[in-house]
């Protein structure tokens, strides 16, 4: 659910529940106070018993006072000032008194209502004993209590108290309304905040907790929700990127892994050679090839050794290229068999010097052409045929050359007799720094980034490129380049 949404059912509900709930307790008040009314003007009723438990218990002290006042000084009840000050006691018990004198009005507390009951007050005597000393008067809603006592001049005298029981229950009303609307604030308040915190506070808390972990570095931590609107996407957005800082986090150990790795093969393959040349030098300039013959070998040996030197040094020089997608590539038009011819011609000799025989076949129409670049292109044959001469194992080696067609295609197959490549190394050939040789014996090291080079340069020319291989009978290199297809006249 969204933010905008829960805070419109919060508004909603701050002014529709305590309403609702509040003319609900209402209703059951109104009720309860309607059957209270009701059996206060039934004698018999619980409620008429309740009612002047309730109302002896608020005029007893008065009361009790009266009496005392009549057993020793039942003059005092002559005097008004005393009068006026049990008048301002019960003013706030909805309560007044009477002095009747005779059958004449001697003291009031309240005028207007003494004028209105004084007619119908018992006579005098008629006053009832103990707890049963309550009259109720159905059409005026007043309790009386009385208390007969003689004034000094011989005058028959009654002291009332009258209380209003409509005011009883006002009291009463209100201040159940109040308790019940009181609480009605609570629950709503509480049924809300628990809302809220469930639906917007936890989520939070765990989102912030998540964003810890994170800064903490464990990216495993994870979230994860079937909530909808804002909460969930910003779940949705926080898983995100967590994989992708975890992938990058992953990716960026795996570089700096092969780094270390690229640096620790080239410098192996490096002192390799270097050692050698140092090796040769030393022999010349210490006078051990004392023929003319050894000292053209060694000076080869130097030679060759300085060639292998500067192909390590092109390789990273490549690879770095490859790191950064800055392989500079200069395409142009390329009749597949002349390219081809060429390549093989200048390759041969240099396979012929070691014993290595080359077949060539060209199996595509001599006018088709490709878009490539011929130094790049190049670069991928002598890469393959590179790793071909270095994993030869055996007396006699032989790598096939072959330009077959594929209608919209073409697909050169450099093939090898050598030592082959395990089922379980073959699709990671072309990995960066992937070597199936793991003894890095000299003769057969490399840096290892060889075929992933060939990849990426056959891919940036379009094509694609894979490997079939047996262990002990060789290895079969693939790649597919699309021929040229001239636009149509028009």
């Amino acid at each position: 659910m969204k933010f905008r949404t829960k805070l419109g059912i919060t508004a909603l509900s701050m002014i529709l529940v305590p309403f609702l709930l509040t003319i609900v307790a209402f209703l059951v008040i109104g009720s309860r106070i309607e059957d209270a009314e009701a059996g206060i003007l039934d004698r018999d009723s619980a409620s008429y018993t309740y009612t002047i438990e309730n109302y002896s218990q608020m005029t007893e002290e008065v009361l009790e006072e009266v009496k005392e006042q009549i057993a020793t000084q039942p003059e005092k009840l002559e005097d008004k000032n005393y009068l006026d000050e049990i008048t301002a006691d019960l003013k706030n018990k909805s309560s007044y008194i009477i002095v009747r004198k005779d059958n004449e009005i001697y003291y009031a507390g309240n005028h207007n209502f003494a004028k209105r009951i004084f007619s119908i007050l018992p006579e005098y005597g008629n006053e009832m004993p103990n707890a049963e000393t309550g009259y109720y008067y159905n059409d005026m809603k007043k309790l009386v209590k009385e208390v007969d006592f003689l004034f000094t001049d011989g005058s028959k005298g009654s002291f009332f108290i009258v209380t209003s029981v409509g005011s009883l229950i006002s009291k009463s009303t209100l201040q159940k309304m109040l308790l019940a609307f009181i609480l009605v604030l609570v629950f709503t308040s509480i049924i809300l905040t628990r809302w809220i915190y469930s639906g917007i506070l936890n989520p939070i808390n765990q989102l912030n907790t998540a964003m810890q972990n994170i800064a903490e570095g464990n990216l495993e931590y994870m979230l994860a929700t079937d909530e909808k609107g804002e909460i969930g996407e910003l779940y949705r957005n926080y898983e995100d990127m967590r994989l992708r800082l975890k992938e990058s986090t992953d990716e960026k150990i795996e570089h700096e892994q092969k780094n270390r790795e690229l640096v620790s093969n080239i410098s192996h393959d490096l002192k390799t050679p270097i050692t050698a040349i140092k090796g040769y030098v030393e022999g010349i300039m210490d006078g051990v090839a004392d023929t003319p013959e050894k000292i053209d070998k060694y000076i080869k040996t130097i030679y060759n050794k300085a060639n292998d030197m500067d192909r390590l040094i092109n390789e990273l020089t490549t690879y770095s290229g490859i790191d950064n997608n800055r392989i500079p590539y200069t395409f142009r038009r390329i009749n597949v068999a002349e390219y081809f011819g060429d390549c093989v011609e200048e390759v041969g000799l240099d396979l012929e010097s070691k014993n290595i025989q080359l077949n060539y076949e060209d199996l595509v129409e001599p006018s088709t052409q490709i878009i490539a670049d011929p130094e790049q292109l190049k670069r991928v044959i002598n890469n393959i045929i590179g790793n071909s001469v270095k994993y030869l194992d055996k007396a006699k080696g032989v790598i096939d050359i072959r330009i077959l067609d594929e209608v919209d295609s073409i697909r050169v197959e450099i093939e090898d007799n050598g030592k082959g490549i395990a089922a379980k190394d073959l699709p990671n050939i072309f990995e960066r720094f992937y070597r199936t040789d793991a003894s890095r014996n000299s003769s057969k090291g490399g840096s290892g980034i060889g075929l992933s080079i060939v990849k990426k340069i056959i891919e940036d020319h379009g094509g694609y490129i894979w490997a079939t291989s047996k262990e002990n009978e060789g290895t079969c290199m693939h790649f597919v380049i699309r021929k040229y297809q001239a636009p149509p006249e028009t």
